[in-house]
């Protein structure tokens, strides 16, 4: 979701400067405005209520265009040419550009709404408000003047009508960002595609569209960002080679039933962001992607790509394929088919931010050399056949706030972390060995740490994670590990809510009852543990003490627990009437 309103901002505030944001921003003019037109937007502004509602956040997050009311600030009897989000003709004083974006507003938008009694309107913005369900209308294809429409993320629903097909002076039209509503449509694609020839931007995501992908578009020249993610595209994208030369994202995700080969861009490519995740595109990469150098994100996640990694540039020769993408910020390649090792050339990605090759077959070491990284921040390398020691650049990643190199055959050693900046750590199931490594518990910022199935060792003092104040999930299940309790170690891991120690080397008497207001789940199975002084969890769901050395009467879980297993004991006497 927040892939998708950040595109919303994309390319749209105008085409001189198209990264900045897909919502208007508009001057204001000193001429007067015609009596009438005042009438008609003080009527639009009464037809809604204002409410500082969700609707708004993408604004703030993502946009950096701050939200606020601005029809609160239209009065009777003021020019409404110096209104916030209107704009008028300088020699005629007809308004000619509505930005209501981003302005809280919610209400619906009739057939009859003074909204369509502008005829001169050449741009109109309304996205980011809740217009609860008003349907695109007819009346927005009165507009025919009208150069940029934007209702992203504002409540749509229903079919759009057909007249939007013919605003022909459209060069950008933004209508997506309506996912929670159901059902918004749009039948003609082609007659849309046919007619709107000077369209640069098309912003449709999660329209239903329910067609082939129209050959026609890429034969726009001046086609700028085109995303018809999530639309219901299907058959087969086109395999001919691509030459918009100011194209600079395509988003064609979520389209399950689209296929087709990976794209062929011409060296002459403006491409920043291209999207096929979640699509049934399948092949190798081929060694063009090289061509696109000012490539920013990439994302192929959950395709059905397959071969290895391309590692040399269509030549044959170095330099690599990821050498010519030194603008990657982030890399997904997850959920494909890919095999063989990861091409040293990733190395060279030192603006990377991303990288995210999990659920593949990629197999060997990682690379052991890189030349930078320092804004990398999410590792996800989880579920490969990758082995070898952990390379120890990975240990130095300054900005680095989640690692997951689960489901591998890593081997060696934890090493020593050398920023706090981890959130969370996920290295579970590999073969990893030795104690857990001091740094780890002086990460004070981390909330999740998975080091089970493994075959690490040591003792383990709970006195250790006293700094980890922010850790709700803890799993260091079926490794070898011993515990020794603190007394005054009870009141560490004030959020814990998942506690799993199962299949270690924990004796004696447990005493170390952290979170006794938040845990809810805990595994201390196949253990050697005796018994304990009390169960305190006031939240407790579920409590597995099963196959351990418990002795005496079964003790009385929490009236919170949900689950309760103390099988395979050593317990002896009644149970409590409490239990049953």
């Amino acid at each position: 979701m927040s892939k998708h309103l950040h595109l919303c901002f994309l390319f749209f505030l105008s085409f001189s400067q198209l990264l900045l944001s897909s919502c208007f921003s508009f001057s204001n003019s000193t001429k007067i405005c015609p009596h009438g037109q005042s009438l008609a937007l003080l009527r639009l502004k009464k037809s809604f209520f204002v409410v500082h509602n969700s609707s708004s956040w993408g604004c703030d997050e993502y946009g950096g265009t701050t939200s606020y009311p601005k029809t609160e600030y239209w009065k009777e009897g003021s020019d409404c040419c110096s209104w916030d989000g209107v704009s008028c003709d300088l020699v005629t004083g007809h308004v000619i550009e509505l930005d209501l974006s981003c302005s809280w507003l919610s209400g619906t938008i009739h057939s009859n709404s003074t909204l369509f009694r502008f005829p001169h309107l050449q741009r109109l913005n309304l996205a980011f408000n809740d217009f609860s369900g008003s349907s695109v209308s007819a009346g927005f294809g009165r507009f025919s003047s009208l150069t940029h429409l934007n209702l992203c993320d504002s409540g749509f629903s229903g079919l759009i009508s057909p007249e939007i097909s013919h605003l022909s002076n459209l060069v950008a039209l933004d209508l997506s960002q309506n996912y929670y509503v159901p059902d918004i449509a749009l039948h003609g694609f082609d007659s849309l595609v046919q007619n709107l020839t000077r369209l640069q931007k098309l912003h449709l995501s999660g329209i239903s569209i329910s067609s082939v992908f129209p050959n026609s578009l890429l034969n726009r020249s001046s086609l700028i960002s085109l995303d018809l993610s999530w639309c219901g595209l299907h058959g087969r994208f086109p395999d001919s080679d691509i030459h918009l030369p100011k194209l600079e994202l395509l988003d064609l995700g979520g389209n399950s039933n689209l296929s087709g080969n990976f794209p062929r861009f011409s060296e002459n490519n403006s491409l920043i962001y291209l999207s096929l995740s979640s699509t049934n595109f399948s092949g190798e990469l081929p060694a063009s992607i090289g061509n696109l150098k000012s490539l920013q994100t990439l994302y192929l996640s959950y395709c059905q790509f397959s071969g290895s990694i391309p590692a040399n540039h269509f030549s044959g020769k170095i330099p690599n394929v990821f050498d010519n993408l030194r603008n990657l910020i982030f890399l997904y390649l997850s959920g494909n088919n890919f095999s063989g090792q990861i091409p040293p050339s990733i190395g060279n990605l030192t603006n990377l931010r991303v990288l995210a090759f999990s659920y593949n077959q990629l197999e060997g070491a990682i690379p052991s050399s890189v030349y930078g990284f320092s804004s990398l921040y999410y590792v996800h390398l989880r579920y490969n056949l990758l082995n070898g020691t952990i390379p120890s650049w990975l240990y130095t990643l300054p900005s680095l706030v989640e690692l997951d190199l689960s489901h591998n055959k890593f081997t060696g050693h934890i090493g020593e972390f050398q920023f706090d900046s981890l959130e969370r750590i996920d290295l579970s199931m590999n073969e990893l060995q030795g104690s857990i490594p001091t740094s780890i518990f002086e990460l004070v910022n981390l909330s999740s740490l998975k080091l089970f199935s493994n075959n690490l060792s040591g003792v383990l003092e709970t006195s250790k994670f006293e700094k980890l104040i922010n850790l709700t999930y803890l799993d260091l299940s079926n490794n070898m590990l011993l515990l020794t309790m603190s007394v005054h170690s009870n009141s560490m891991l004030p959020n814990i809510l998942t506690l799993d120690l199962s299949n270690n080397n924990i004796s004696g008497m447990f005493s170390w009852n952290v979170g006794k207001d938040t845990l809810f789940y805990m595994n201390l199975s196949y253990n050697s543990i005796s018994g304990f002084e009390m169960l305190p969890w006031s939240s407790m769901s579920t409590l597995d003490l099963h196959s351990n050395l418990l002795q005496g009467p079964l003790p009385t879980p929490p009236n919170s627990t949900f689950f309760f297993s103390v099988s395979h004991n050593i317990l002896s006497g009644e149970i409590s009437p409490l239990i049953c």
